[in-house]
């Protein structure tokens, strides 16, 4: 099967599993660490159960790669999966979650989903077929001046265990905060890069080893045309500390105010 006819049996996957959590009921939020831990597993046990069933019919003896946050990618075929992505707000009983499926192999992402059930929307993308929302084909922003741009940041989770990206972040911020018209972070980093892939955000930059909420993303950015690089301007890659995604004439813009803050 072909990457670009994995997308069809991926998409199922992640609209059934969307459904499914969105008819959940919410649990009351966590006031404790431990509180947060079990009602995250009372959901994402089941859910990955759910999801296993479907992956494992498509694509049989395919690993689901685990902590990818801090660690090299195996090498072959592997499934990078966050059957909720933006998991915080979904327990919080706020919108801004999807559920987010790549297959990567040897290293690069070679198709991935994203769906946002709250939304009824669908990302696509597969190596070399380019990226779309719903079946129609997106590209980036066409803007020129950052002075009108929505620009968009996250952080990588457990972000207290890269002590330097969290220094990082916070003086990036302070350097585009004057320049840009706004800067927000509107939920799942996977979703706001797709967003920044289709031009509803024009730039998207975080700091930090991601490579679990990044690699379906970044292909999904790459296939609409968008540049996807860390920082300093080096492709960006499974494992790089940075990552900034943006149309060619902000992405030049961008560079020199975030390069000095790696």
């Amino acid at each position: 099967m072909t990457n670009a006819a994995l997308l069809p049996p991926m998409t199922q996957a992640a609209r059934t599993l969307g459904t499914w959590l969105a008819e959940q009921e919410r649990p009351r939020p966590a006031r404790t660490m431990a509180e947060f831990k079990d009602v995250f597993d009372a959901v994402d046990t089941p859910a990955a159960a759910l999801l296993h069933e479907h992956l494992d019919r498509l694509r049989p003896g395919v690993p689901w790669a685990e902590g990818l946050y801090s660690r090299p990618l195996p090498a072959g075929e592997i499934w990078v999966v966050d059957v909720m992505d933006g998991a915080v707000q979904y327990l919080q009983g706020l919108s801004q979650w999807c559920v987010s499926l790549t297959l990567v192999k040897d290293h690069e992402p070679v198709a991935a989903v994203l769906h946002s059930p709250v939304l009824g929307e669908t990302y696509t993308a597969a190596l070399g077929h380019g990226a779309h929302r719903d079946g129609t084909p997106i590209s980036p922003s066409d803007k020129q001046d950052l002075a009108v741009t929505l620009l968009a940041t996250s952080q990588p989770p457990f972000i207290a265990t890269q002590p330097e990206a969290a220094t990082a972040a916070g003086r990036s911020l302070s350097a585009l905060l004057p320049m840009a018209g706004a800067i927000r972070n509107l939920g799942p980093t996977s979703w706001q890069i797709a967003d920044t892939a289709a031009g509803r955000i024009d730039a998207f930059w975080q700091y930090g080893r991601d490579n679990e909420n990044l690699l379906g993303a970044a292909l999904i950015a790459r296939e609409a045309g968008a540049q996807v690089t860390d920082t300093a301007g080096a492709p960006w890659k499974a494992g790089s500390d940075s990552f900034l995604t943006a149309p060619p004439a902000l992405h030049r813009q961008l560079l020199p105010l975030l390069a000095g803050h790696r």
